[in-house]
């Protein structure tokens, strides 16, 4: 494939990018911005799976609304004509090559939730370890662009293996030092998946601003799910939280 000179030093930034050691969170948030400069689109999420409970978790996202997002982790992702198939193909793959774009409009996961923040046109592309799938990243463009092409998805696919590497590499990292966390337990307070992930941020120490920063939601938002998880849990500063978590087997 013939790339163009920006192109190039497009993929390449984002080979370099991959080398360094992040959080898995970061590794999806940081190529999410990369690609929607090369791809000249629009949104971006990124999703794991969980086999255990049969569903995405631990999104990240880019202009995307945190209420359309908490629809499809409660209910969209379960009624989701394209994701299944999509999820079991091993390189990037335009969604139209799945299902044509009129049928899909036709569909409530289009309208409800698709249509609703302005996705129009899709590319997914799943990563996979010794057959596990360990993270994804979902691109997709507005109404008024084209539809993305084999070409597109063979830019994707370039950096697909810088990709895996560096999810490979952010879960070694994680195995290396095994925590307690709470979106392992969050059932046993109550929390929602997003309450668990934003009350391990706070244990580890991460500042307001970059926590809204890696979740993508503003500060009032995470106001609100700090009030959540200290309500739920029974704590009331933050500092309390590491305390709760390594007393938790005197409690479950």
């Amino acid at each position: 494939m013939n790339l163009t000179h920006r192109e190039a030093d497009l993929i390449f930034s984002i080979m370099r990018e991959l080398t360094g050691e992040f959080s898995h969170a970061e590794v999806r948030k940081r190529v999410g911005r990369w690609l929607l400069d090369l791809l000249d689109a629009d949104y971006f999420a990124s999703y794991l799976w969980n086999e255990a409970s049969g569903a995405f978790v631990s999104g990240v996202y880019i202009n995307m609304t945190e209420a359309n997002l908490a629809g499809y982790e409660a209910y969209y992702q379960y009624r989701d004509p394209i994701t299944p198939t999509l999820q079991r193909r091993r390189m990037a793959t335009p969604v139209s090559e799945i299902m044509a774009h009129e049928r899909l409009r036709r569909t409530e996961f289009f309208n409800d939730f698709l249509y609703r923040d302005g996705l129009f046109y899709g590319l997914n592309y799943f990563a996979y370890d010794r057959g596990e799938n360990i993270g994804d990243m979902r691109i997709w463009r507005a109404r008024g662009k084209e539809d993305f092409s084999r070409r597109d998805a063979a830019l994707v696919d370039a950096i697909g293996p810088s990709f895996v590497n560096a999810l490979v590499r952010a879960n070694r990292l994680s195995e290396a030092t095994p925590v307690q966390r709470f979106v392992q337990f969050s059932r046993d307070w109550g929390l929602t998946a997003r309450e668990g992930e934003v009350a391990d941020m706070l244990v580890t120490g991460l500042s307001d601003e970059d926590i809204c920063t890696v979740l993508c939601i503003s500060k009032p938002t995470l106001r609100s799910h700090i009030g959540a998880v200290f309500r739920k849990v029974g704590v009331q500063r933050r500092g309390q939280l590491g305390h709760v978590l390594t007393t938790r087997n005197h409690h479950f």
